[in-house]
Order: C-alpha cells, then sequence, then structure tokens
C-alpha cells in the first residue's frame, strides 16, 4: 500500500554549518527522510565545495552531489549582526550539524553548552578530523589522510608495494553516515528523555571502525594484513576472474556454493580436491585455484556466464564503469536518478538517496541551493519584517541571490573560500 504518514522526520529543522563532504553528506541523507535543512554558509564564498571541480559550467558537481533537498542563507559570520542571526537559526532549530575543528563552533558565538542552557532539547552534532582530544585534535583532517592514517590504504591495492586510496571519498561519506544515524538515535532519545545532547564523530575514528576483520586480525593475532589485489582478503574463490571475453567478479562464500560453482563450470569432482575442499585450505591455495577456475570459465562469454551462476545462486557480477552502470536494468528499474531543476532553470540529473520508507523510494524534494539561494525566505521564517530583511542584505550582513541567478564560483584557497576557520573534516 501507498505510504500516507509521510516522511520519518518531517517537521525536523537542522542548522547545517557544515562544508565539504562529511557533514553535508549526512544532512543530505536526513533531507531525504524529510527533515527541513537549513545550509546556513559564510557569505564569502560559501561551502569550500562550490569551488571544486567537476564543473558543469560555473556549478560544481561535488556541491551538487551531497547538497540535494537544502535551502542556503549566507551570512557574515564575523559580525555583530551575523553572529545573533546564527544564534536565532541554531536555538529554532532541533539539530545544529558542523564540522569545524573541535572549538571553532564556541568562537562563533555558538557555544554548545550555552546553545543547550538556551535550549535543552537542542542536539548538536559534530564531525572533526581526529576527535575532540588528543594531540591532533586541532590538526586539519582530510578523507585520504585519515585512509593513509587508519589502515585502509595499507589493504588497498595490488600488493604490499602498491598501495591505493579508494576511489571515492569513502572515509568522509561513512562519517556522514554516521553523524545522520548519530543524530536520527538523539532525535530518538529526546523524544523519551526531553532533552537534547551533543552527538560526534571523527574521520580518523570512522576509518578505523571501517577496518572490520582487518583490524581484529592484527588486535587479536599480530599479523599485520597486507592488499589482496581484486581478490576478497579471507574467502576463496572470491573475487575477479577472466572469462572468453571480459572479467566477472564471482563470490563463493559458503560449502553448498562451492560445490554448486564447481557443478556449473562442469567440473563437480573439484568440488572434493583436497587442496580446495574447504574455505580454509581454499584461501591457502587461492592463486592454484584462480588457475584452474579460470580454465573453466574461458570456455564462455562473461554474458553466459553470469545469468547461470545467478539462477544457480551464486553471487556474481560485471565491473562497470559509471556509463554501464547506470544504463543497467536494475539500476533503471530502481529509478536512480531523479532530474530537478536548479534556480537559474539548468536540469540537473542527481542520484536519489538510498533508503526507502515504507517501500516507497525517497524523491529529491529541492534541487542543490546556489549561495543565499533561500536568505530572503529563511529570515522571514524568523519573525523579520522585509524592512529589516533589505536592512540586512544592504548592510552586507546577508547575501540574498537574485531568483533564478546563476552561482558565482569562489575564488581562492578551499580554507578562505569557505569563510572559516580551517582544518574541516572534509
Amino acid at each position: 500500500m501507498p505510504d500516507t504518514t509521510g516522511l520519518p522526520l518531517e517537521g525536523v529543522r537542522i542548522l547545517d554549518l557544515s562544508r565539504a563532504l562529511a557533514g553535508p553528506y549526512a544532512t543530505a541523507l536526513l533531507a531525504d527522510l524529510g527533515a527541513d535543512i537549513i545550509k546556513t554558509e559564510s557569505i564569502k564564498g560559501g561551502d569550500s565545495s562550490r569551488s571544486w571541480p567537476p564543473f558543469e559550467n560555473d556549478h560544481s558537481l561535488y556541491f551538487d552531489s551531497a547538497n540535494r533537498g537544502k535551502s542556503s542563507i549566507a551570512i557574515d559570520f564575523y559580525t555583530p549582526e551575523g553572529r545573533e542571526l546564527l544564534w536565532q537559526l541554531a536555538v529554532g532549530s532541533d539539530v545544529v550539524v558542523e564540522n569545524f575543528r573541535p572549538g571553532v563552533l564556541a568562537t562563533m558565538g555558538l557555544d554548545p553548552e550555552a546553545l543547550r542552557a538556551a535550549k535543552p532539547g537542542l542536539i548538536v552534532a559534530s564531525v572533526s578530523g581526529f576527535g575532540a582530544t588528543g594531540p591532533l585534535s586541532q590538526a586539519p583532517g582530510l578523507d585520504q589522510v585519515a585512509q593513509g592514517m587508519t589502515g585502509l590504504m595499507s589493504v588497498t591495492g595490488a600488493d604490499a608495494d602498491t598501495m591505493y586510496r579508494v576511489g571515492v571519498p569513502i572515509i568522509d561519506m561513512v562519517s556522514g553516515i554516521n553523524t545522520a544515524l548519530a543524530i536520527a538515535a538523539a532525535l530518538v532519545g529526546r523524544n523519551r528523555t526531553g532533552q537534547g545532547m551533543e552527538v560526534s564523530t571523527s574521520l580518523l575514528e570512522t576509518g578505523l571502525a571501517l577496518g572490520a576483520f582487518q583490524g581484529q586480525k592484527y588486535l587479536s593475532t599480530g599479523e599485520v594484513p597486507v592488499p589482496q589485489g581484486n581478490n576478497h582478503p579471507v574467502l576463496s574463490p572470491y573475487g575477479v576472474f577472466a572469462t572468453a571475453d571480459i572479467p566477472v567478479i564471482i563470490a563463493v562464500g559458503n560449502q553448498k556454493q562451492w560445490r554448486d560453482v564447481c557443478v556449473l563450470l562442469g567440473d563437480p569432482k573439484l568440488a572434493d580436491n583436497p587442496d580446495y575442499a574447504t574455505g580454509k585450505l581454499r584461501n591457502v591455495n587461492r592463486e592454484a585455484l584462480k588457475v584452474v577456475l579460470e580454465g573453466l570459465l574461458k570456455h564462455r562469454a562473461a554474458g553466459e556466464w553470469l545469468p547461470l551462476l545467478r539462477g544457480a545462486a551464486i553471487p556474481a557480477g560485471p565491473i562497470y564503469n559509471y556509463e554501464q552502470a547506470f544504463a543497467d536494468p536494475q539500476v533503471r528499474a530502481l529509478d536512480m536518478v531523479d532530474t530537478v531543476h536548479r534556480a537559474d532553470g539548468s536540469a540537473l540529473p542527481l542520484v536519489r538517496g538510498p533508503i526507502s520508507v515504507n517501500r516507497q523510494a525517497p524523491r529529491i524534494r529541492k534541487a542543490p541551493p546556489s549561495l543565499g539561494e533561500d536568505t530572503l525566505a529563511v529570515l522571514a521564517g524568523l519573525g523579520l519584517s522585509p524592512e529589516q530583511v533589505a536592512g540586512l542584505v544592504d548592510a552586507g550582513i546577508v547575501l540574498a541571490a537574485p531568483a533564478g541567478a546563476a552561482p558565482a564560483v569562489p575564488s581562492g584557497a578551499a580554507s578562505a573560500a569557505s569563510g572559516a576557520p580551517s582544518g574541516a573534516a572534509a
């Protein structure tokens, strides 16, 4: 049945002071779930990612990818009037989200303890590079730095001498997911107690948590994991295998699947070969096993093998580029791409949020905003008169983008463009 109850976070207002990726990714997910996101940016260029490639004309697609469903107000953070507006926005919200270095929020006049004293139900959510304590707490933190420091890069690549970063800012994005989860949990807690709370994570903490069994392997055995290329580090056969034309991914996770794949590939006796009889032996002898399996796979093309493998409940799939991924029939069936229109009228295809509610996939309710696109509406929502708003605009305290205006592309370094102290998680 169609959902008639609305989205779970409808009525929740979030003041989003974050920039770059970790914080904005969190608030984009919360926007998908119905929250009202007021993206509050410095008048001096706004979110630093507005200046980051790739670009479509003057639009940063980096920014667009993480700022769907939000409204933008641009304020001069370093004037008394601007700080008063920030305070009003904060105490008028259910949640404040920020990813400055620890302590910077207080220097902006938004000390979390003072905010919660003024509004006990307020939730303050923070993402930093290295956490609130320790010798690096004030150091700038970025995704690849965290990938390197947490061991993630050390298990990604061809071998121990060839290590790579993950091809997307994975720690930023998972930090955003962790932040969204923490906010949702804090909202549930507030419903029970009436009290808000402070929740936080960092890129360093997220990266270490992503280690899963690799980190646990070191902690329990003292053995340092190394990259396994495109093979699964502990399961075999699980990885990339050549066929008659292009490689495919095949994943065998248990004994039944091992026997089934041997039958499917035309060599049922292989399942009882003493070198490959158990998962532990298959892992030890993975290189020899790969040669055997590719000798069987070479007799058919990938397009023939994949339906057979899937039909036998063996997880398998191709290796797509993004053009192929978006063209896949399953991706199209999920209707993963929404086309929205920016304030200047330009069309923007965006990947929708990944969480469905009551079997309804989320739809993008608003295109990523230009800087200050919603300033007038947000200030009106604070109860300011048109004359008061006009005075703030004329004094340069706020920026109100003209209707339909194309975005200005900020110049300068990312930290300068952000209009805020450097060192935010990105």
